[in-house]
């Protein structure tokens, strides 16, 4: 499952490195930074990235998959700071559906 959500959220990435002109995207890893301190995204392409990565997920994973809410968005430790933090995040909304 790790495996497959990284792999989405690779695939995300590279679609916008080309609409935000970010060269970090195009190859994206685990360490490539998304949002916060250092991140590549501000916050309205934030919005259009996690809007992207739930239709896929729920796809994907035939569940409805909800990332972004209130007390995500202000915690100190964001998880959308890099592709690793992302993907542990994700799993754990999985398995909290299961």
């Amino acid at each position: 499952m790790q495996e497959k959500i990284q792999n989405i959220i690779f695939y995300s990435l590279k679609n916008l490195a080309d609409e935000l002109e970010n060269d970090d995207f195009k190859n994206p890893n685990l360490k490539t930074k998304i949002y916060g301190i250092n991140g590549n995204l501000d916050s309205l392409a934030l919005v259009s990235l996690v809007s992207d990565l739930e239709e896929l997920l729920s796809e994907e994973f035939n569940k409805e998959i909800i990332l972004a809410n209130e007390k995500m968005m202000s915690a100190r430790n964001s998880p959308f700071k890099d592709v690793e933090s992302l993907t542990d995040y994700i799993v754990k909304k999985l398995q909290e559906q299961e």
